[in-house]
């Protein structure tokens, strides 16, 4: 389907257009009780916020720390990934008119520094799942310059609890979005290796691949049995969502794709620039929020993120 009369849309629902003036926006997380939108401007370094009470765009933080891709914990408070810091940190700053407060969470695995910890999730035990790609450190507008440490890019399991960090998938290239199924019995894992962390590398060695993998979740800690579902094209797969019904809805070169869990294209649904990622938001939860380079859209759904810790009802 190539046009806004699916049946996976609002009756009606035309994609618009609500703010613009990122340079290359990413990370998108409802927060709930702000009634907005945050995000980050990685480029510019900044954390924003659209406001969908006021239409307003604001800046939240302006010296963010390459932030990327983000979520909410149990306890609704953001969860997010730094290129920076090479970190996973949290925000309790969620709050009407609460400002920054990041914390570390995890910057290490072993002795080594991680990468530049790209997207995350969180699952229904509060276990953190995030990606650890290169982009952060191989790319100068995207992070601070550095060295692979551990030697390869892993998806990793943080047992807060516990402090044990595990690696979970190391058979991706580059891994970049991720997301459960709505029983957490899979996980899916999409691979931007088509665009590699050194855009300058002349190197064949290693894969370029742009497909999303699904991988079999055992005893809610293991990801075993890693096969690729479908590749995304044109351009690649970047952030992803999965809806209630497990339906995967993925960014792509051309706007926002959505593949059945059999991997059926379902849905084309063109954006005017270049998507980097997406989520569910609005008080209903059924608003589809896009970002794309530098401006955020939104269009209406009929369905909401399978996420534990998606926002199930409005703010106050």
């Amino acid at each position: 389907m190539h046009d806004e009369k699916s049946p996976l849309l609002a009756d009606g629902a035309q994609l618009e257009k609500v703010a613009t003036g990122a340079t290359w926006a990413e990370g998108p997380v409802w927060v709930p009780q702000r009634r907005a939108l945050r995000f980050s401007d990685i480029h510019t370094n900044r954390i924003l916020e659209y406001s969908e009470q006021t239409g307003e765009l604001t800046v939240f933080s302006d010296a963010a720390e390459y932030t990327n891709g983000r979520t909410l914990d149990l306890n609704g408070h953001v969860v997010e990934c730094s290129h920076g810091r090479r970190a996973v940190q949290r925000d309790t700053a969620v709050g009407p008119g609460d400002t920054p407060a990041p914390r570390t969470l995890v910057d290490r695995f072993g002795a080594h520094r991680l990468n530049s910890p790209n997207d995350v999730v969180v699952a229904s035990d509060g276990a953190i799942w995030f990606t650890d790609p290169a982009y952060g450190i191989k790319r100068d507008i995207e992070g601070h310059a550095g060295e692979e440490e551990y030697g390869d890019r892993y998806v990793f399991r943080l047992d807060e609890a516990t402090g044990v960090l595990t690696p979970v998938v190391i058979d991706v290239e580059a891994p970049n979005g991720l997301a459960f199924s709505p029983d957490e019995t899979l996980l899916y894992v999409a691979d931007s290796s088509r665009s590699p962390a050194d855009p300058d590398t002349t190197s064949t060695a290693r894969p370029r691949g742009r497909a999303i993998h699904v991988y079999d979740v055992v005893e809610g800690r293991h990801a075993k049995n890693g096969r690729p579902l479908v590749e995304v094209s044109p351009g690649l797969p970047d952030g992803i969502r999965v809806d209630v019904e497990g339906r995967i809805w993925s960014s792509s070169l051309s706007g926002v794709q959505v593949f059945s869990p059999e991997g059926e294209r379902l849905l084309d649904l063109p954006v005017p620039e270049k998507t980097a990622n997406l989520c569910f938001g609005g008080d209903d939860g059924r608003t589809l929020y896009i970002v794309a380079t530098s401006s955020v859209y939104r269009i209406a759904t009929i369905t909401r993120d399978a996420s534990a810790t998606a926002p199930v009802a409005p703010a106050p």
